[in-house]
């Protein structure tokens, strides 16, 4: 592994920092270590980081907060470590873009082999286009503003969309034009924890064309590639 990939561990407990950041530095990782959100949004922000092991259960500000701002900004891979106690916390963590999760105690084998494998899935991801997370977006006859996660017509009329419908969307307007395969759309919308129920992104898909498609039979805006996957057909310019 190269040297250069850069992990953060963020967890209130020193022994569990330390025993993580000896054994995957010895793996050919650099590693910095933060004992709460406070200290990891300074690492963040004045360093480049390549993933983040983050445990849910910290005092003060919690992970999942946390987890919520990372995916705000951009799709800087999560792995969240939970408590048995914490199965909610752990599906909200997923629902809110994590792309994977441990449940402690864990062998750190298992989690050097959960950060191999979400590298790779991020570094095969298609970049996303160069317009910020707060731009209007026109596609098709439809706006769709991000920041305030809503979607209207022309005439400001909005159009009720569920998140995951949002957030399926968003990965769409994301990638114009790019047709995105099943688990890319998995990696993108619900981290790969959600690989074993890989046809819910035809469902979700046929969901948000019945709301957006002029025809949802002959759907114009998001078009399916038979073997390939689904991409959004239609220009997608600023608003």
């Amino acid at each position: 592994m190269n040297t250069e990939t850069h992990i953060l561990v963020v967890d209130d407990h020193r022994d569990i920092r330390d025993a993580l950041a000896k054994y995957l530095v010895k793996n050919g990782y650099r590693v910095s270590q933060a004992e709460n959100a406070a200290v990891a949004r300074t690492m963040l922000r004045d360093a480049a980081v390549d993933l983040v092991v983050l445990d849910i259960m910290m005092p003060g500000e919690d992970g999942l907060s946390l987890t919520r701002e990372l995916r705000a900004q951009g799709n800087l891979p999560i792995i969240l470590l939970t408590a048995v106690a914490e199965e909610t916390d752990r599906i909200v963590g997923l629902e809110m873009g994590a792309d994977d999760y441990l449940t402690k105690p864990f062998n750190p084998r298992e989690l050097l082999a959960r950060i191999k494998a979400v590298l790779r899935r991020a570094q095969a991801l298609p970049q996303k286009s160069q317009a910020t997370p707060t731009d209007r977006l026109r596609f098709g006859p439809w706006i769709a503003d991000p920041a305030a996660m809503e979607v209207m017509a022309q005439d400001g009329t909005p159009l009720g969309l569920s998140t995951a419908e949002f957030r399926l969307l968003s990965v769409f307007l994301a990638h114009p034009q790019r047709v995105l395969n099943r688990d890319q759309l998995l990696d993108l919308t619900q981290g790969r924890a959600a690989a074993a129920f890989d046809r819910s992104i035809d469902n979700l898909v046929s969901r948000l064309r019945r709301k957006i498609e002029p025809d949802p039979k002959n759907p114009t805006i998001i078009k399916t590639h038979w073997g390939g996957g689904y991409a959004i057909a239609v220009p997608v310019e600023p608003a």
